[in-house]
């Protein structure tokens, strides 16, 4: 018999996240497939007091970003793009295997079936190393719960517990899911209702995609080695413990993102899942399937329903898991692009002068730059590359001579800046993207600029990200480097004193020299700072005779 986990609210109503023998559950923030908001997350366990080893982002996934490289080893590498490194989370994939086989042996010794499920499942079969480990089980939350001495109610409504390893510094944590059937869905992403069961095949049903249905019994036994030992010997062995109830391992061979059951409904249940479709067939390269494809353009617009910070996430994780082109060549062909990205979506069929793009229209250029973010950049690299020429479309104009796109950064600038405000990126993201659109046609300036300038110039935030990002520009062009390669060799041989000298004067010095404080300071001070980079000013007194001449008191 199934139990309505909604019935049993008395003792699940207080906010306890770290439990306590005395329960207490949160799960507003989960969605259909048991996932929680990573930011959710991470402030129950860190106010919890539980190290994750990571700021931000998922607790047991890689981080992603850029970091500041040697300028020398910058100048030597030809791909990835300049400044982009992968960070890895402190703790092993081989450390959480073994947290999640001792939780299924635990709850094995109790006589509850327990399994590893979904996408650790599946990333095993492809021979990737998951992520994380989730287990899922017919133990109820509140077994859960009392079995373990750590664990996170973050989404018992829903089933779902997070269970830490004993270790107070391990830094990851293990989803435990109760295996369940979910009823109506009536916001397009929680459902009404859940019902507990204790029949494995009934609870990968509501799941997602076939090829994250699997489930993997790690306790029995393969040749008498370790399930992780013996799968890096002989993969295929792997097959033999994997319990596949919804054609997970057929349309993994056949390389298919196919969704359980009826895609509509799937789809209906949680929106989200038509991005995440799309996702998966652009990472494991994989195609659609035509009725999973077809659900998709039916149901596109009910992507709308889904929270702006939900549908960010899935972008940015299209943008940076190294497929960037073939996930938005699918969001354009499901016609999921027009509906969260309008204004990519009209760079289709904008033309451009072909003597500096030979490659073709705006949509084109923009698919090859994607093509070249690997897997790992940061964000806001990802995000500059598929922003910087929004503002083309609405300037496109015939002059006399060529295409022109006269003011298409200042207007770029201007709708990127909207995206990144409805996307509700962080002020500190949007900055740098923006950074990114309104400085990417400078270089071709860069051999005409003063020294003074070029030093400015060098003194953006993250310079690594523009230099990436205009190398990307120009090969998805002409070919030509000859700016980058300017600016490059300039950054490099150039150290950092020279580009950020102590400043010679300041308004102490001016107010000491009979200045009267005031909005000219800031002109004078520019001024002197312009010589001193120029080498035309030396020291103080040169720089104090330089403001006298300028600005007579």
């Amino acid at each position: 018999m199934g139990r309505d986990l909604r019935s049993d609210h008395g003792r699940n109503s207080a906010h306890a996240p770290l439990h306590d023998r005395r329960g207490g559950f949160v799960a507003g923030a989960f969605n259909a497939e048991n996932q929680a908001g990573a930011g959710h997350i991470l402030s129950v366990l860190c106010s919890a007091g539980l190290q994750t080893g990571c700021s931000a982002g998922l607790l047991t996934r890689a981080r992603l970003r850029i970091n500041a490289k040697s300028r020398s080893l910058i100048a030597t590498s030809p791909a990835p793009p300049l400044g982009v490194t992968i960070e890895t989370s402190a703790m092993g994939s081989t450390l959480q295997f073994e947290a999640a086989l001792r939780i299924v042996e635990t709850l094995r010794a109790r006589k509850y079936e327990a399994y590893l499920a979904g996408g650790c499942v599946r990333d095993l079969l492809l021979g990737r190393e998951p992520a994380d480990y989730d287990v899922a089980t017919s133990a109820t939350p509140d077994v859960v719960l009392d079995l373990f001495p750590r664990t996170f109610a973050v989404g018992a409504h829903f089933g779902v517990v997070l269970v830490a390893p004993e270790t107070e510094d391990a830094g990851f944590t293990t989803e435990v899911a109760t295996f369940r059937s979910d009823l109506a869905y009536s916001d397009g992403r929680h459902p009404d209702a859940v019902r507990y069961t204790t029949s494995a095949q009934e609870d990968v049903q509501r799941r997602d995609f076939t090829i994250n249905g699997l489930l993997l019994d790690p306790l029995r036994p393969l040749r008498g080695g370790s399930l992780l030992d013996e799968c890096v010997r002989d993969p295929k062995l792997l097959r033999s413990v994997v319990i596949d109830c919804v054609g997970g391992l057929a349309d993994l061979d056949a390389g298919v993102v196919r969704a359980i059951g009826r895609p509509e409904q799937r789809f209906e249940e949680d929106h989200l899942r038509m991005l995440r479709g799309v996702r998966f067939a652009a990472r494991f390269d994989f195609e659609l399937e035509a009725e999973t494809q077809r659900a998709m353009r039916s149901l596109a617009p009910r992507i709308h329903a889904v929270s702006q910070e939900r549908v960010r996430d899935e972008l940015t994780k299209m943008l940076t898991e190294g497929h960037a082109r073939r996930a938005f060549e699918l969001l354009d062909e499901t016609g999921l692009l027009a509906e969260v990205l309008p204004p990519i979506a009209r760079m289709k069929g904008v033309e451009q002068p072909p003597q500096f793009h030979p490659e073709g229209d705006v949509w084109i250029h923009t698919l090859m730059l994607l093509e070249q973010l690997p897997p790992g950049c940061s964000m806001t690299l990802a995000w500059g590359a598929l922003l910087h020429d929004v503002g083309k479309p609405p300037t496109f104009r015939r002059a006399p001579d060529r295409i022109r796109f006269d003011g298409h950064v200042e207007i770029g600038v201007a709708m990127a800046a909207e995206i990144c405000r409805s996307f509700r990126f962080s002020n500190e993201e949007t900055r740098q993207v923006l950074a990114l659109i309104e400085n990417h046609m400078r270089f071709m300036d860069a051999q005409r600029m003063k020294a003074s300038t070029l030093k400015r110039f060098f003194r953006l935030d993250r310079f690594e990200e523009h230099l990436a990002l205009h190398r990307m520009d120009c090969l998805a062009a002409s070919g030509n480097l000859e700016h980058w390669e300017f600016v490059r060799d300039r950054w490099q041989a150039m150290p950092e004193e020279a580009v950020r000298p102590q400043p010679l004067i300041t308004g102490r010095e001016l107010i000491a020299a009979g200045y009267t404080p005031g909005a000219r300071f800031r002109e004078m001070l520019r001024a002197a700072e312009d010589a001193q980079l120029e080498g035309t000013v030396t020291t103080a007194e040169e720089a104090l005779q330089l403001v006298r001449e300028q600005f007579p008191s």
